[in-house]
């Protein structure tokens, strides 16, 4: 069983930063990849950013060029660095983990998670 524990979130205006964290109870490298997803209100739950143990990512369109993910194995810590927050990137944010290699590479499909954490709410105005 792994445990993932998410923090950082908060209230930001737009164009405000924020930086979560997640702190898992296994090595973060040996997940073979990890992923932040997000899900506001009346909608799905949707893939935000992922990194493979190699160190290759994935974002979201709506995302790219403003979250930035990393991890430091040293800590056990994945962390979603996010820039220039929009009003849309409201929504309840969420760290994953597989319990499987998979195909490979970072992965933006819940599918292919089988471990979550709590989520942080994250809240931004105009």
């Amino acid at each position: 069983q792994v445990h993932l524990v998410e923090s950082g979130g908060g209230t930001v205006q737009a164009g405000g930063s924020l930086r979560l964290s997640c702190v898992s109870s296994k090595s973060t490298y040996s997940h073979y990849f990890m992923g932040w997803f997000r899900q506001a209100p009346g909608k799905e739950r949707e893939g935000v950013a992922s990194i493979h143990s190699s160190g290759h990512t994935s974002y979201a369109d709506s995302v790219k060029g403003r979250f930035t993910i990393s991890q430091d194995n040293a800590k056990n810590t994945l962390y979603l660095q996010m820039n220039s927050l929009e009003p849309e990137d409201t929504a309840m944010y969420y760290c994953a983990a597989p319990d499987r290699r998979w195909f490979g590479s970072p992965s933006l499909t819940p599918f292919h998670y089988t471990y979550w954490g709590q989520g942080t709410q994250v809240a931004v105005s105009s």
